[in-house]
């Protein structure tokens, strides 16, 4: 069977290894229909996160079918699911209160632990959802970034009419727009990105702006999704009186203005993944909806042995979602 293999940072190939051993116990082997390439990958190939593992096989937004099953693992083969890349020990005082999202002990596939950006790969079965069958594979595959931000977006309360400021209109950003859009609120999508602008428009209703073109206004609530120093210390500026800000984006530092936070009761929140598998399945059903629409957010579906002008579209940023095709082998 084939699969990408990152040997070390800016080093990534397709490589053929011999097939999985048969799964035992609670494992599942799954052949991966698509695999959707994350911002959190490509930080991952360019060695930018601090705590990612090589060599290792990458990806972790994956969708596929169960094709075997050990013998205690709950589904039936031909099952097809999505995966939770993310590890819980189950006994942590964190787990125990419910919080596996930051499990003492959790480990990533795809950045400390192997991926699953190969045609088979075997995991625990406690890691994998079964999708409904009116779940078209296309949608299916953004179960796992969207889960993100209905775990987010969860901290606030957005109705009708609520003002909200997504700023960074990455894959993350532009779904935070569509679940804003859809909730009712009044959305402004924030990037210094013009064909990321453009894009986002197709979302909805959405004033999408340059960060310059922003003057006084101010928003109930801020998405900060960008993850760089610069947006969260605008996005800060951004939050109305009361309001809250939710930091998806990850950077090291920014400047706190105290200050502003305190004298305006701003709410701030870190929000990590998801918890699943609750927030997985208000993800399904957000996503089985006709009128939600995230069809613009993919941008490209390519076949996984394209995956060097894959990985090159998708670090241009000037795309949505880049999704790596492993439905067909070479040659057929």
């Amino acid at each position: 069977m084939l699969e990408l293999y990152l040997n070390n940072p800016n080093d990534m190939e397709l490589r053929e290894v011999e097939s999985l051993p048969a799964p035992t116990g609670d494992e599942v082997k799954i052949q991966l229909i698509y695999g959707g390439i994350c911002g959190s990958d490509l930080s991952v190939f360019r060695g930018k996160i601090p705590y990612a593992s090589y060599p290792l096989r990458p990806g972790h937004e994956l969708l596929g079918t169960i094709i075997e099953t050990g013998e205690s693992a709950n589904y039936r083969i031909g099952t097809r699911v999505v995966v939770l890349p993310n590890t819980f020990c189950g006994e942590c005082d964190l787990c125990l209160k419910g919080r596996t999202n930051i499990c003492r002990h959790k480990q990533s596939i795809g950045v400390n632990a192997n991926g699953g950006f190969s045609q088979e790969f075997v995991i625990s079965s406690k890691y994998v959802l079964p999708v409904p069958d009116d779940l078209p594979d296309e949608k299916a595959v953004l179960i796992e970034p969207f889960a993100v931000v209905v775990h987010a977006l969860k901290k606030v309360s957005i109705t009708k009419d609520t003002t909200v400021a997504v700023v960074g209109c990455g894959n993350e950003g532009m779904l935070a727009v569509a679940l804003a859009n859809y909730l009712g609120a009044r959305v402004t999508a924030i990037d210094i990105n013009p064909l990321k602008l453009e894009l986002v428009r197709s979302l909805g209703d959405i004033r999408a702006i340059h960060p310059q073109e922003i003057k006084d206004q101010t928003f109930d609530v801020v998405v900060e999704a960008a993850g760089t120093k610069a947006s969260i210390e605008q996005g800060m500026q951004l939050v109305s009186p009361g309001g809250a800000m939710i930091l998806i984006g990850i950077t090291q530092e920014a400047n706190l203005p105290v200050v502003h936070v305190v004298r305006s009761e701003i709410t701030l929140y870190g929000t990590i993944i998801y918890n699943f598998p609750s927030d997985y399945l208000q993800t399904i059903e957000y996503l089985r909806n006709s009128e939600f629409n995230v069809a613009p957010i993919v941008s490209k579906i390519m076949p996984f042995t394209e995956y060097q002008k894959a990985y090159e579209t998708a670090l241009s940023g000037d795309f949505g979602k880049i999704i790596l095709n492993f439905k067909e082998a070479p040659g057929q």
